[in-house]
């Protein structure tokens, strides 16, 4: 879930609640992702997402725009209040948990979010108040983002800015992910629910994020910073986004025009082509991960379309996407993610229709 924090705050531990854990309230360099701040990638959300005893905030993550008019871009549970918002809704910078649940600075008014579940991306839009952030999308230790979408594979290096953790750096694990996400349906109460999503990014390492990023958009890891994906979720080894293309495409759906980010070069795509019409990632500075061919990409991901339904109904999964084995990362696998919290633990086999199954042991997938 977003990050959330009691109405009454011991500002001396300067703690907050993420999950069902206690964590620090972490940021990188210092405090600038939780204070008062026009660059993009800090804290901020809803100022009505709270209950009598938490309030709640993520990442105000880019700037997008339909040529007219300028959004903030989040997660649908950041401004939409999963789905409860209605249109005009106050978007604050700081968010409220990083004022001791007060209200910031105005900065936004929720517009429009992709439904939870069917549209497969968790993600809103607020109309940007003239003056209150970078008009140039300047995303915090970053910098301007490109307009062009890059296609994420398994093994891009991959950046964020994030309320939480900072400015940090990972690699994609897998590509074309099912999974499993619980939510909670208020601020820190209500019932529980679960959203399945398929063809989604995951990324690690556990370091990558955490409660409180949830809105953040991920760049690739080099000077272009072309967009990847949207971050939604994830455990303390898994990082989980949309693909930034179908960010885009479900968006502009909803709002009724076409949304590009905001940055520099041209404007990005609103498909998931490969083609010509996105930015390819360009490879990062020697020793990062490789990348998986493409060819294997597909073939892996031929076979996952075979067994995928009943993976994810095997209990216990949370999780099956496309990656690499763990010993050759240009050698496909069939990467299966498993509940470290559920009873018994399923068993596979080491390969189906010849492609490697790798498996991954996580803690269960949650909206940061």
């Amino acid at each position: 879930m977003r990050i959330r924090t009691w109405l009454i705050v011991l500002t001396v531990l300067a703690f907050v609640i993420s999950g069902s854990l206690l964590v620090p309230a972490l940021a990188d360099g210092g405090a600038n992702h939780q204070v008062r701040n026009q660059h993009l990638g800090v804290s901020g959300g809803n100022i009505n997402d709270r209950t009598s005893r938490f309030c709640c905030s993520g990442t105000l993550g880019s700037l997008v725009t339909n040529g007219s008019t300028t959004y903030i871009l989040s997660n649908n549970h950041v401004l939409g209040r999963s789905g409860a918002a209605v249109a005009g809704e106050d978007v604050s910078q700081p968010g409220m948990i990083d004022l001791n649940c007060n209200v910031g600075t105005i900065v936004g008014d929720f517009t429009v979010a992709a439904a939870l579940g069917g549209t497969n991306v968790d993600a809103a839009i607020a109309q940007l108040r003239t003056g209150t952030m970078d008009a140039s999308g300047f995303i915090e230790d970053i910098g301007v983002p490109s307009k062009a979408v890059a296609v994420p594979t398994v093994g891009m290096s991959v950046a964020k800015s994030g309320r939480t953790t900072g400015f940090t750096t990972g690699s994609v694990q897998s590509i074309n992910t099912s999974v499993s996400v619980q939510y909670q349906q208020s601020c820190g109460s209500g019932k529980k629910f679960t959203v399945s999503y398929t063809g989604q990014i995951v990324i690690t390492p556990g370091s990558f994020s955490a409660g409180g990023d949830s809105g953040s958009l991920i760049v690739t890891n080099n000077s272009a910073h072309n967009p990847v994906g949207l971050l939604f979720a994830g455990s303390s080894s898994s990082t989980i986004a949309n693909p930034a293309a179908l960010v885009l495409t479900r968006l502009s759906a909803a709002l009724g025009s076409t949304l590009t980010f905001v940055g520099s070069g041209t404007a990005s795509p609103t498909t998931l082509s490969s083609g010509s019409e996105t930015t390819p990632f360009v490879r990062g500075p020697k020793g990062l991960m490789q990348q998986l061919p493409d060819r294997a990409a597909d073939r892996a991901s031929a076979v996952l379309d075979l067994y995928r339904d009943s993976l994810m109904a095997t209990a216990g999964v949370i999780g099956a996407g496309v990656g690499a084995t763990a010993e050759d990362e240009v050698e496909p696998a069939i990467v299966i993610y498993v509940d470290r919290t559920a009873p018994g633990r399923p068993q596979f086999a080491p390969a189906l229709n010849g492609v490697a199954v790798r498996v991954v042991v996580t803690d269960p997938f949650v909206a940061f």
